[in-house]
């Protein structure tokens, strides 16, 4: 591997030996069909796409035990029927890598503490804890929640519910009552299970008054499991069960074959700007798009081990988890990521031998910020690839990650979506990598840039959207009656095609870039701008941590412009600073993209999945009330949200 001019370029034996090339030579050798190249591939994936996702569950051999004729009836969106009359289960395709004393699962608590859960062990304890729920009573059908941090426990009640056909939703022990709540009562869970304190940076977080409140607010719940001692709880109108007692429960695993579009999970829009949409996937959908995602765009394979720092309220856990259908082990790493120090997931990727990493865009940005030198803290032999999402990853930090890890890494971002759990846009280890870029459009994804008039483009920014219908889309939002809500969220604005609410730039390469959301542009004279143009020359900046940026349109009066900065530990906002930010601005994105305001801000506003908050902000800066703008609970760091209120206030000469 080679890394000149800003593109890395893989060695002939690192492509020749990836997963996607396997899959073409299959192809080849199977059905005749010999593609040159990854376009031609991605074009026949999305021209044919009941071909392509039929050679996907023949390429990993999946079964059914029914019969099925069509791969994909009523080919539009929405409405698209995948696979009718095929039956699988999600805990099949993972329960078939078992190997008796290999690792299943790596974790490492924030203490520095490492256990590993072997694939025997997990497929005994799966086991165990289906056969205890199906003995209280939850039945298919039946949806169970959890409160549960990132741990194997969780991952085990996950797959024993889905194992017996129950629908699983999960939210992060983080999250406060009120906002989790708003999310699981609108599916009525029958059992839930909960921890009652976690640490996070070193200290005891207690959520028992959360857990009671959840227990209180859920008419629903006829079982509480409790991972912990559970004390100070009053159960209320459930019968408790503690863990530990339902693992002692002899049960092997039994998967029931369920209907290849039964629900498998619940997942939830951020809810930062409205009641958060609860999406409804199926096990079917599922288990292709992660073998997609995962086995061949992740280059994943039994012989590797996966983490992908997560909390458990962001889709990257069911993205993480779905490691586990390629037969790769996986690595959790709970808690904070830079206690007790910077390095701690650098060391972390040693001790488990991880192969492939991610994480959001924001920790690697911070590592360089910061000027860490991750190998001189670990060894990272094992380390060859490396992840990010969330937001975009700027050009300076893949060149950081090459110089600071070594041009071996494959450097391989993905964007796509809680929506449909999967990638828009993904890695390829036969590709080059442009830095700034994501290497290709994902198979069977037909993704498209549009222009104003509803035309693709290419090499210019338009709206991101997907033509063709793809199998993990949403089967429907959970009681959205006649699918209002779900295809005004999609479907609205070009009616037939998925829009996805980002601003792209599809490279005459393949390559694509993310410019932020489309709803945030920032359009100053006529040109729009995605706001991570911005902060890409904004935060090159080594006086400036981290930035936020909204444009306020008015009727009838110009628009106003604002940039808030947090500042690097130690800097201030002089005269200076603001003159160079403008200078920087002019040169390297646009004259016309200058603010009108730069204000200092203590902190910025990151949704628990590391968007920035730049539409909530907008909006309270327009004149709406911050609680209906923006929920504390379904945000990283809800305390700043307080200054931006009174900066909202100030600036609109609202009275106290």
């Amino acid at each position: 591997m080679t890394v000149q001019n800003g593109i890395w370029t893989p060695s002939a034996a690192f492509a020749a030996s990836s997963t996607m090339a396997a899959y073409m030579r299959w192809l080849a050798d199977e059905h005749g069909l010999d593609f040159q190249d990854y376009d031609t591939l991605w074009q026949w994936s999305i021209d044919q796409p009941d071909a392509f996702w039929r050679s996907i569950w023949d390429y990993h051999g999946l079964t059914s035990p029914t019969p099925f004729d069509t791969v994909l009836d009523n080919p539009v969106m929405p409405g698209a029927v995948w696979f009718p009359g095929a039956r699988l289960n999600y805990v099949d395709q993972v329960l078939r890598h078992v190997r008796p004393g290999h690792p299943a699962i790596h974790h490492e608590a924030e203490d520095g503490t490492l256990t590993t859960l072997t694939w025997d062990d997990l497929a005994a304890r799966v086991g165990a804890l289906a056969a205890s729920l199906r003995a209280m009573g939850i039945e298919t059908g039946d949806r169970v929640v959890g409160y549960l941090p990132n741990t194997p426990d969780t991952i085990i009640a996950f797959l024993a519910c889905a194992s017996i056909g129950a629908t699983w939703s999960l939210c992060a022990p983080d999250m406060g009552a009120p906002t989790v709540l708003e999310r699981f009562d609108q599916i009525e869970p029958k059992a839930i299970f909960t921890i009652t304190g976690y640490d996070f940076t070193g200290k005891y977080r207690d959520r028992a008054d959360q857990v009671q409140a959840l227990i209180d607010g859920l008419p629903t719940l006829a079982h509480w499991i409790t991972l912990d001692a559970g004390t100070g709880i009053d159960p209320r109108h459930t019968t408790r069960h503690d863990w530990a007692d339902l693992l002692a429960t002899p049960g092997a695993p039994d998967p029931v074959d369920l209907p290849f579009d039964h629900p498998l999970w619940v997942v939830y829009s951020s809810g930062t700007t409205g009641s958060p949409k609860p999406i409804v996937h199926g096990h079917g959908g599922i288990v292709l798009e992660h073998l997609v995602l995962q086995g061949l765009h992740g280059n994943l394979t039994p012989a590797d081990t996966f983490s992908w720092f997560t909390s458990t309220g962001w889709i990257m856990w069911n993205a993480q988890v779905g490691g586990l259908l390629t037969g790769a082990t996986i690595a959790l790493a709970e808690g904070n990521p830079n206690h007790p120090d910077p390095g701690r997931l650098w060391r972390f990727i040693d001790r488990t031998g991880t192969t492939s990493f991610g994480a959001g865009a924001a920790y690697f940005i911070g590592c360089m910020k910061s000027g860490l030198k991750p190998r001189d803290l670990a060894d990272l032999s094992t380390l060859r690839a490396i992840g990010s999402t969330g937001s975009p990853l700027p050009p300076e930090a893949y060149e950081w990650i090459w110089s600071e890890l070594g041009e071996h890494i494959w450097l391989a971002p993905i964007a796509g979506g809680t929506d449909f759990a999967g990638a828009f846009l993904a890695g390829n280890p036969m590709m080059p990598v442009h830095a700034g870029e994501m290497q290709c459009r994902a198979l069977g994804a037909a993704v498209q840039a549009f222009d104003d008039t509803g035309s693709p483009v290419i090499d210019d920014v338009g709206e991101l959207v997907c033509t063709v219908p793809m199998p993990s889309m949403p089967l429907y939002f959970w009681g959205d009656e006649g699918d209002k809500r779900y295809r005004s969220s999609y479907f609205e604005h070009y009616p037939g095609v998925w829009r996805h609410g980002d601003w792209i730039r599809i490279s005459a390469h393949g390559g694509a870039i993310i410019y932020g959301r489309s709803d945030a542009t920032i359009n100053r004279h006529g040109i729009r701008m995605g706001t991570a143009d911005i902060y890409r020359v904004v935060e090159d900046r080594e006086a400036v941590a981290d930035s936020l940026v909204v444009d306020l349109e008015y009727l009838g009066r110009e628009s106003c412009m604002i940039l808030f900065v947090k500042l690097a530990e130690g800097e201030t906002l002089t005269d200076d600073l603001r003159a160079g930010i403008i200078a920087d601005l002019k040169s390297r994105a646009s004259p016309r993209h200058v603010p009108d305001r730069i204000e200092p801000a203590p902190d910025i506003p990151y949704t628990l999945t590391g968007k920035k908050l730049e539409v909530p902000i907008k909006k309270r800066l327009l004149g709406h009330p911050m609680a209906k703008v923006a929920t504390a609970d379904a945000m990283a760091n809800p305390a700043c949200l307080e200054w931006y209120d009174a900066y909202a206030r100030a600036y609109l000469h609202e009275p106290d």
